[in-house]
């Protein structure tokens, strides 16, 4: 993920746009429509072939196979699960209701009801290993292809906790159970990306996110904390087998256009989120609402040995951030962590996290990470 030689490297979150033929294959699929077998993996194919080949013309440093053939960055383990059947409607997030006429434009989507969770009915399992498998495939040959060594190269997975936020429960008997049932499942997802080689990014914004949620909007800021320590513990377990410098983790206020009032503050998180089992932590700071918040960096220095992938570009509008702006972020980032901490750019969140929900253009979010590339090489130049 770094470099030695005082280069700023750059990345991405996870999610890249899919192109229309998928996009419609993802949808009939969300409907129970059949899809023809054959004509998904030809598609799919082509699709992660195509992202993969356009991260490398921009520039991108670490890589990854743009979560093409997956609906959504966390509802994607409906189909790796046992034990998930029907859905339910569910509570906007605490800061959505307060501003109802805005929250009912908020999340619409051609391919998934975003206010319509996967309901959890029987024992959790992970049954989705051949799917898995076949992704890891599918990007691998693309890297190879691209002449890109996996080295390089990242993917994404949900974290037990991101599942269990966005998955109702019915069938288990408190919260806990259900939690540390989750993530015995995603271990073997977690080690089959690992065994391939590549770097395991966890997307995990429910660390940061809980502070708005309904559960947690009214309670003290201790109970938030009681929350995020227990999701850490759990991501740890699921991680038992792979090794810390190998994971990445992401985590965000939520990818969404709303007014985050009621997020947490990052210097009140850190701290828990720093009990984590990896060697990369990626936060947003291009967000507007968290701009200031690369101070919590100086108050809260990374522990030893781990990378800061500071988000530098904002993913919910769709003006190009300037080159500059992006090497300021940058700048402000490096004065507030220890010397010698590397530093990766990438933007707050991924791009296209819900398929078909997508708040900046497809040819825009390609300028942005060109735009990206630029600030780094900028950055680079000053901090040196």
């Amino acid at each position: 993920m770094t470099t030695n030689d005082g280069h700023i490297s750059t990345t991405h979150i996870g999610s890249l746009p899919r192109p229309p033929e998928l996009l419609d294959l993802l949808t009939r699929r969300q409907d129970g429509e059949s899809v023809d077998p054959d004509e998904w993996d030809e598609t799919v194919a082509d699709a992660t072939r195509d992202v993969v080949d356009r991260q490398v013309e921009t520039g991108l440093d670490a890589i990854n196979n743009g979560e093409q053939s997956r609906v959504s960055f966390n509802w994607y383990v409906a189909d790796r699960l046992s034990g998930i059947d029907g859905k339910r409607e569910t509570e906007l997030w605490a800061d959505l209701q307060e501003f109802p006429s805005y929250a009912e434009e908020t999340f619409k989507t051609d391919v998934i009801d975003l206010s319509m969770h996967p309901v959890v009915t029987e024992a959790v399992e992970y049954t989705g290993r051949e799917e898995a498998q076949a992704e890891i495939d599918e990007f691998t040959d693309a890297l190879a292809a691209a002449g890109r060594d996996v080295d390089d190269a990242f993917m994404t997975a949900a974290s037990p906790s991101v599942v269990t936020a966005t998955h109702v429960d019915d069938h288990y008997d408190d919260y806990e159970e259900y939690l540390f049932a989750v993530a015995e499942a995603m271990k073997t997802e977690y080690e089959l990306v690992a065994d391939a080689g590549l770097t395991l990014q966890i997307d995990a914004p429910e660390l940061l996110t809980v502070g708005h949620t309904a559960a947690y909007a009214d309670e003290p800021l201790a109970a938030a904390k009681d929350a995020t320590r227990l999701h850490v513990e759990a991501l740890n377990e699921a991680l038992a087998n792979v090794p810390a410098e190998q994971v990445r983790l992401h985590t965000c206020w939520g990818s969404y256009e709303g007014p985050h009032h009621l997020d947490t503050d990052l210097a009140e998180m850190l701290p828990l989120i720093y009990e984590a089992d990896i060697t990369g932590l990626s936060v947003e700071q291009a967000n507007p609402r968290h701009q200031h918040e690369y101070r919590a960096f100086a108050e809260h220095p990374l522990p030893d040995g781990w990378t800061l992938i500071p988000g530098v570009v904002d993913v919910k509008t769709n003006i190009i951030d300037h080159p500059e702006t992006i090497a300021d972020r940058l700048e402000r980032v490096a004065d507030a962590v220890d010397d010698g901490t590397p530093l990766v750019a990438a933007p707050d969140c991924g791009f296209g996290t819900q398929a078909g929900l997508g708040m900046v253009d497809p040819e825009i979010a390609w300028a942005k990470l060109e735009a990206l590339v630029e600030g780094a090489e900028i950055a680079s130049d000053r901090i040196a």
